[in-house]
């Protein structure tokens, strides 16, 4: 089965905030999906994007765009004014999650997740948002930009999906138990070296199940999982921001979780997997036999 994971850190502080932090988290996330709702056709017109409107990062395949920046900053400017002495670590403006003294929040956020979507518009991008306690994602929330599906979780309070018409669904995992069947979701990395080994990888474990998914946002993967809609998830090489509010959200759905220290970043190369709990333990051993449970550094 899977390692301890960082939910199963006790924290030191009472959690009578959870519900508090969870409600923040939906309320930044949600501002900055409108956001970025309203200013994808204004930067991304037929003529194509807007001058200056994309760049790349460490990867040329890896793209930012000003509306990642906007929606970074308009959530530190949110947290600002609610939450001042509070911490933040974010895809584009940085930060370090272990800096904070014991106790105090830092929130996580990644102001676009699936960026390559948002580029080209395809549906499957969202703005994802968590607030981390020692080590430990306590609450978070992940919008779904296209559909205006709000995911949140706090933990121990479950974990639920607001629709654009209001309606609310608890969220509970996959009850299947056989891996031959199950519909698993990965990811691939920017630098060739880790993505020509994770394809490699893909041969081995695609005869072993029903088939993949490559969806290209790593949090709205892991609220597929949390919503039954994919049996089981994995990927090398995820930042916190990636995954700290879709973890928790999968973790209060039932779903079996591992995923890197909050403070290890993504060129560790370290694995996630988030699965329900009747093909966990045969997924984890899947990945175990083939060598996909070691890391797999950029």
């Amino acid at each position: 089965m899977p390692e301890p994971t960082a939910f199963e850190t006790t924290a030191p502080t009472v959690a009578a905030d959870y519900d508090e932090l969870r409600s923040l988290a939906v309320e930044l996330a949600e501002a900055a999906a409108a956001h970025v709702r309203a200013r994808r056709p204004e930067v991304f017109t037929d003529g194509g994007p807007a001058a200056g409107a994309v760049a790349t990062k460490g990867h040329v395949t890896d793209p930012v765009t000003v509306v990642d920046t906007e929606s970074e900053q308009l959530i530190r400017g949110l947290l600002a004014e609610r939450r001042p002495t509070d911490a933040i670590l974010g895809e584009e403006g940085g930060g370090d999650v272990g800096a904070s003294a014991p106790g105090t929040v830092t929130w996580v956020v990644d102001p676009i997740d699936g960026t390559v979507n948002f580029l080209y518009g395809l549906p499957g991008y969202a703005v994802s948002v968590a607030a981390v306690r020692d080590g430990s994602p306590v609450a978070g929330a992940v919008v779904d930009v296209a559909t205006a599906t709000t995911y949140s979780a706090a933990r121990g309070g479950g974990a639920t999906a607001v629709r654009a018409d209001g309606t609310t669904t608890a969220l509970t995992c996959s009850r299947e138990d056989s891996l031959a069947v199950a519909l698993v979701a990965t990811g691939f990395a920017y630098g060739r070296q880790r993505r020509a080994r994770q394809a490699q990888l893909l041969t081995e474990i695609l005869p072993e199940i029903r088939d993949i998914r490559r969806l290209g946002a790593a949090a709205m993967d892991l609220c597929h999982v949390a919503a039954g809609e994919l049996d089981a998830y994995y990927e090398h090489g995820l930042n916190a921001w990636d995954w700290a509010a879709g973890a928790l959200i999968a973790a209060e759905a039932g779903a079996v979780v591992r995923v890197p220290e909050v403070t290890v970043g993504g060129a560790a190369g370290e694995i996630t997997i988030v699965a329900a709990p009747g093909v966990a333990g045969e997924l984890t051993a899947l990945l175990d036999r083939v060598g996909a449970t070691e890391s797999l550094p950029d």
